[in-house]
């Protein structure tokens, strides 16, 4: 056997070696699949689209572009022109706005050009359960085809809306590959170095679908871990009886562990309707004038301002207009059995109750700990 042939044969033997390993040997590259790790008594069923699989590599880089203020699509440092998602969803107040928020003006939070948006900011936990459609008016629904139908086409929304960070899919998608950090980040999500509008809002829509609460002080009574105070109970007596506050209804309780039902309510905030972006102008339904969705209540404690406008600064504000401030009109939910009375008219100390029972709440851990 000449010298010649007997190359051409160990090349072939190498190549098919080669072949072998790649073929049989570990995946590389691969992103890791992220959990949800799913809250006793939450429901199990889970907001997922199937062509964007949760990974914890693609969490990471959602995380990273959620904080980043040149998402907006500038690269300066005046922080005038810099805005990230995070600058209306703040960690600190539930990843909403936070009533000392500098962006808020009037109980609605302004772009990054001055313009203010139509409703105030919504939290952002727990929207992975959510199967009812997004923003105060449930616009963006999962049912919507074609449309807008889920968190991915929020983000993309937000980014080029002129009332809120006001750039193009051009000017983002340079002032994103101008920073040295992310093709690397973007091959370890997506499997390559690159970065398009379509990543991005995939990866964004991640990191807000693995932001959870499930942990306040009400969720370790249920399981046994730690008990109410009587005022504490008895303010739930009150959330969960039509007789007390009549919360339970829109808002939930032990068979709601969400706190919401994520379903869209009038409920007698005004009695004249003018808003072109309330339910009403997405259903048609005469029914929907004035309604909007009900929040939840988990880390309500920080969530100021409230309703969908906003005017209310403080939760003691919020639970006065549920006593005495109920609004009559021909679309008042049926589900607001207090309404011919202007409120539950609750005693100061039955309203302290429910307040005290509003605390328990709050999940110390999701809302203190770094940021996600």
């Amino acid at each position: 056997m000449n010298d010649s042939r007997l190359k051409r044969i160990l090349y072939c033997l190498l190549a098919f070696v080669l072949l072998v390993s790649a073929t049989c040997g570990p995946e590389r590259g691969k992103p890791t699949p992220y959990e949800i790790e799913i809250p006793y008594g939450f429901p199990t069923r889970l907001n997922i689209p199937e062509d964007n699989p949760m990974t914890v590599e693609g969490v990471a880089l959602g995380k990273a572009l959620f904080h980043d203020p040149h998402l907006c699509g500038y690269t300066g440092h005046n922080t005038d022109s810099l805005m990230s998602c995070a600058s209306c969803h703040d960690r600190a107040h539930n990843y909403d706005l936070g009533p000392d928020n500098p962006r808020l003006v009037n109980g609605r939070p302004v772009g990054r050009t001055g313009k203010a948006t139509h409703h105030n900011a919504m939290p952002l936990m727990n929207l992975v359960f959510n199967h009812e459609g997004y923003l105060w008016n449930g616009s963006v629904n999962p049912q919507n085809a074609p449309g807008r139908r889920n968190i991915e086409d929020i983000v993309e929304m937000a980014i080029v809306a002129d009332d809120e960070l006001c750039s193009t899919e051009a000017r983002t998608l340079a002032a994103i590959r101008a920073d040295s950090r992310y093709p690397e980040m973007f091959a370890k999500a997506f499997g390559s170095e690159e970065i398009t509008m379509d990543r991005i809002r995939k990866a964004i829509a991640q990191y807000v679908r693995s932001l959870v609460s499930g942990n306040a002080k009400f969720d370790r009574y249920l399981q046994g871990k730690e008990q109410l105070t009587p005022q504490e109970l008895h303010g739930y007596i009150l959330f969960t009886t039509e007789e007390g506050a009549d919360c339970f209804h829109c808002h939930g309780s032990e068979g709601s562990p969400l706190f919401t039902t994520n379903l869209f309510y009038n409920n007698g905030l005004d009695n004249t309707f003018n808003d072109p972006y309330d339910r009403y102008h997405v259903t048609g339904a005469v029914a929907d004038h004035g309604a909007y969705r009900a929040p939840s209540l988990r880390n309500v404690a920080v969530s100021a301002p409230y309703m969908h406008d906003g005017r209310f600064k403080t939760l003691d504000e919020v639970l006065e207009f549920y006593n005495t401030g109920l609004q009559p009109s021909p679309y008042v939910s049926p589900l607001m059995h207090h309404i011919n009375d202007g409120g539950t008219l609750l005693s100061p100390s039955e309203i302290a109750d429910l307040k005290a029972f509003l605390m328990t709440l709050s999940d110390d851990e999701f809302v203190e700990s770094s940021p996600r």
